[in-house]
């Protein structure tokens, strides 16, 4: 495919805030971004990925690699190596860069064309800001023998915070997301009965995301006493539990949520514990609001814990949703998935989005677990998918 080049003058408006990210950069001492993981591009660009390397990054003896180049206070400098593969779509949805190079064939070539531009363009490279761990180490070695001199820093923690408030659009998808995951749970429930094995419903869910046009992403999958989430031969069977926990994706924002199903009536037994679960959700759920500080998240939650009658056998999440599953807000360094507990001092804002997730693995009764994406509203809360939260009872046994 024929290598092509694009400099013109920008017709789209910038879709991040440039202002923050110069001050974000700025904090960080940083004079040049180089973006290089896929949901990162596609946050500066605002453009849907690359089809050809949706699912995969390996071509050949290389990899993809997009790079987007943004110099701090100058966005009109700004500019995208894609790969000769993204031809088609950028003839059709041009990004908002002046100049695009429609040139990368690898992860080398990729830099070689960035750090041409870089040079063309005159912007400071001093400081360079690089995604370390979506940088292979082939692009770096190159991108360190062209700048010798400057100093290349991890970006990670900037284009975080930089994602970290969710427009409406984000919003939008995000619930999107949502709804159609519990959706595609919901029928793969119904539809599915004694006999079937956890492969099945694996298969079942995928198919029934990816008609409700998601991106299917993952599913573990829990039935009968058994705590294991891997896809298996083990069958659903009657008086079985069934746990399911998905993310499909929506135009590359993540839907992930987690309900329960029984097949037959549920006692009074599960009954009672799927409500202890709603309730250390609800009391999460309760503080959420602009300006409350993100660790009052866990102090809720960790409170309403200590009534449930498996304690020792229940563990509370929340972390932050977009783009990336676990991104920003971080509220816990404590937690059964550790981060830094950034934000558990800081006030959460509007736009900030939010997984809840609390799972009980009893000893007897299996994997019983919930999970919610929560979204800061400018006067509290409002949960995405919020369907299917009680036992939700399997339908016809299989054939």
């Amino acid at each position: 495919m024929q290598e092509s080049v694009h400099t013109r003058t920008a017709s789209r408006a910038i879709p991040f805030d440039a202002g923050k990210l110069d001050r974000l950069m700025e904090e960080a001492g940083l004079d040049l971004l180089l973006v290089t993981s896929k949901h990162n591009v596609q946050y500066m660009l605002d453009i849907e990925r690359a089809i050809f390397f949706d699912y995969m990054d390996a071509l050949g003896v290389s990899r993809y690699l997009p790079v987007v180049i943004y110099a701090k206070g100058t966005p009109d400098k700004a500019g995208y190596v894609a790969h000769r593969m993204e031809t088609y779509q950028r003839q059709l949805e041009q990004p908002w860069l002046k100049e695009v190079r429609i040139s990368g064939n690898g992860s080398v070539d990729a830099i070689a064309n960035a750090v041409e531009m870089i040079r063309k363009s005159g912007v400071p490279a001093k400081r360079i800001g690089v995604e370390m761990a979506f940088l292979p180490m082939d692009a770096g070695n190159a991108l360190r023998d062209a700048f010798p001199d400057s100093e290349i820093k991890d970006a990670l923690f900037v284009l975080e915070r930089l994602r970290a408030v969710k427009t409406p659009a984000e919003l939008a998808k995000l619930r999107t997301a949502s709804d159609l995951v519990i959706a595609s749970m919901l029928d793969v429930i119904a539809h599915h009965g004694p006999g079937t094995t956890k492969r099945q419903l694996f298969d079942a869910l995928k198919v029934a995301e990816v008609k409700r046009g998601l991106t299917f992403e993952y599913c573990l999958l829990a039935a009968g006493t058994s705590h294991n989430r891997a896809p298996s031969e083990q069958r659903w069977e009657q008086g079985d539990v069934l746990s399911l926990d998905s993310g499909g994706n929506y135009h590359g924002y993540i839907g992930d949520l987690a309900r329960m199903a029984v097949l037959g009536d549920p006692d009074q037994e599960l009954k009672d514990l799927l409500a202890e679960i709603e309730a250390v959700q609800r009391a999460a759920f309760a503080v959420i609001k602009p300006g409350a500080m993100g660790g009052a998240i866990y102090t809720a939650a960790e409170r309403a814990l200590k009534e449930t009658s498996q304690r020792d056998h229940t563990e509370f999440l929340a972390h932050g949703m977009g783009l990336v599953s676990h991104e920003a807000p971080r509220l816990t360094a404590t937690g059964p998935v550790r981060y830094d507990a950034y934000d558990a001092e800081r006030p959460l804002e509007a736009g900030m989005v939010i997984s809840v997730e609390t799972t009980m693995k009893h000893p007897k009764r299996g994997f019983i677990k919930l999970e919610d994406t929560v979204a800061v509203t400018a006067t509290g809360h409002e949960i995405f998918g919020e369907g299917g939260r009680g036992w939700n009872l399997g339908g016809m046994a299989v054939r």
